[in-house]
């Protein structure tokens, strides 16, 4: 089990450059706690802080990740939970290509950026997002039977997929505000963490 000093640096690296407050509803602990632990690593030199913004120090992460063995060893070899990421990792594969086709578009059999002018296109898209939320649903559920604080991730994607639905195209991957891609980005990079493992480029 995680202490809580760890919890609220594994929260700092996931938000990378976030508040004390994200940090808190992401990791499931008082705003005050979190404030506190932070507050408490700035002055030990083991975090920085910037205009109320946290990122662990390079020494700090490095000991972090060496203690992921310890912390998550139990849901490393739980099989359902091991199960349900490695799901995770296949529909991650179809995410990655609606966020593609979201951010480009094909003119004249060249990938341009989109501009968003054609409704069409985007309504696809999203059309396509919602079917991958349907799927990620059941997998979502499963990893938080193993780990509870993960069902934050399963709110916040689907309040970001219902407000691109209802018109607001900047849910589907705009990295300043909680997206859909932004928190399937953070729950990637949450679950990588606890398995051990690295990001494919």
């Amino acid at each position: 089990m995680m202490d809580e000093r760890d919890l609220v640096f594994h929260g700092a690296a996931i938000k990378r450059h976030a508040g004390a407050a994200a940090i808190a509803e992401l990791i499931g602990l008082p705003e005050a706690r979190v404030s506190a632990q932070l507050a408490a690593a700035v002055a030990t030199g083991r975090a920085i802080e910037a205009k109320g913004a946290f990122a662990l120090g390079p020494l700090t992460r490095v000991a972090l990740e060496a203690r992921y063995g310890l912390h998550f060893g139990g849901l490393r070899e739980d099989a359902a939970f091991v199960s349900a990421y490695e799901a995770f990792e296949r529909i991650n594969r179809t995410l990655k290509q609606v966020i593609t086709d979201w951010q480009t578009i094909t003119i004249g059999g060249a990938k341009v950026a989109n501009d968003h002018s054609d409704a069409a296109h985007d309504d696809a898209v999203i059309d396509r997002l919602g079917d991958v939320h349907e799927q990620v649903e059941p997998i979502l559920a499963a990893l938080a039977k193993g780990l509870p604080r993960l069902a934050i991730y399963s709110q916040k994607l689907l309040a970001a997929l219902e407000s691109a639905e209802d018109g607001d195209h900047e849910w589907v991957s705009d990295i300043r505000r909680e997206s859909y891609h932004t928190m399937w980005f953070e729950l990637h990079e949450d679950l990588l963490r606890i398995m051990g493992q690295v990001r494919e480029e």
